[in-house]
């Protein structure tokens, strides 16, 4: 059986930079038409993130040079517009596959994954509070992906959703980049981040319940 939420799960608690992405998107459009004129596919293109995200964290972990940091905030930027790419190839081209929804939601872990491991190894960071983000980050996704199995739609309500993260994780390694070293205080970030995506789930559940509350009646 399924049952209402409470009223007070509304958009205020739901903020996330994803809702700036119909902008973005038709930033992106004349170039997602010249690419699916060339032949490119959506799944070519989430691949090629996936491949990307990883390379760059493999560099990133094993950098003896900060100043490499400074390819994060770029990636994730570039990241956002292939995730956008990709999408846009699929539901605007005909390109939609069942291979292309499991890898759309699966390739966004590993590479969310494969680019915050790294601060890891950065101080003030460690295992506990990177790997704490790391696991919830993807309970985020999965919690988000399971909409559409009671009959609501894929979730993607913040706070600190995947866009918010790549602007935080970006601006982390932008810093590190420029000034070498983070401040000690920086170490409450993660935990701040684990919270906020704690929210997240919470939220993401509560908007599915809210659009099937009226399957119970």
């Amino acid at each position: 059986m399924l049952y209402s939420v409470p009223a007070f799960a509304t958009t205020d608690l739901m903020i996330s930079i994803y809702q700036l992405k119909p902008r973005f998107q038709s930033l992106l459009r004349p170039l997602v038409g010249c690419l699916a004129s060339a032949g490119v596919t959506a799944n070519a293109v989430t691949l090629l993130a996936m491949f990307l995200s990883c390379i760059l964290g493999v560099v990133l972990a094993l950098a003896t040079d900060h100043r490499l940091f400074l390819l994060l905030p770029l990636w994730m930027f570039l990241r956002m517009a292939l995730n956008a790419v990709d999408g846009m190839l699929a539901r605007e081209h005909g390109q939609q596959t069942r291979l292309g929804a499991y890898l759309n939601e699966l390739t966004d872990v590993v590479s969310d994954a494969a680019l915050y491991l790294p601060f890891v190894l950065i101080a003030p960071f460690g295992w506990a509070s990177v790997g704490a983000v790391v696991f919830l980050a993807a309970l985020s996704e999965m919690t988000g992906a399971l909409g559409p199995m009671i009959g609501a739609r894929r979730g993607y309500e913040g706070p600190m959703g995947k866009s918010d993260r790549a602007l935080l994780f970006g601006a982390l390694g932008l810093w590190l980049g420029v000034a070498g070293a983070l401040p000690a205080w920086t170490f409450w970030v993660m935990p701040a981040m684990a919270g906020l995506i704690l929210l997240n789930i919470v939220n993401r559940i509560r908007s599915g319940l809210q659009q099937t509350a009226h399957l119970s009646s």
